[in-house]
């Protein structure tokens, strides 16, 4: 993991929940936040173009740059899952009790 991504690793655990109104926006925004990090380094260690890019993951190259640029705000959760799905990612999902967010 590069320093970039370990900052945005370390404060996943905090921002949302200090910036967003409630903790079911905070936790999606968060999923949203893992799941663009692992897309953006999985493209960046493949070397792929953003062109490549959005060919294998079934998008176009402009929702690629978004991508790239984290403009989360632009991508429902279902959207990321179906393109790291197509990046060959593997998706697990854990359920605790306790404090959500």
């Amino acid at each position: 993991m590069t320093p970039k991504h370990q900052i945005n690793q370390r404060f996943l655990n905090s921002v949302w929940d200090a910036i967003e109104d409630n903790r079911e926006t905070a936790g999606n925004m968060k999923l949203r936040l893992e799941l663009m990090i692992a897309l953006t380094e999985r493209i960046a260690k493949a070397g792929l173009s953003q062109s490549q890019a959005a060919r294998l993951l079934g998008v176009t190259q402009p929702r690629i740059s978004d991508l790239m640029r984290g403009k989360i705000n632009l991508f429902a959760l279902d959207a990321l899952v179906n393109m790291a799905v197509a990046a060959g990612l593997r998706i697990e999902m854990r359920v605790l009790e306790g404090e959500a967010a």
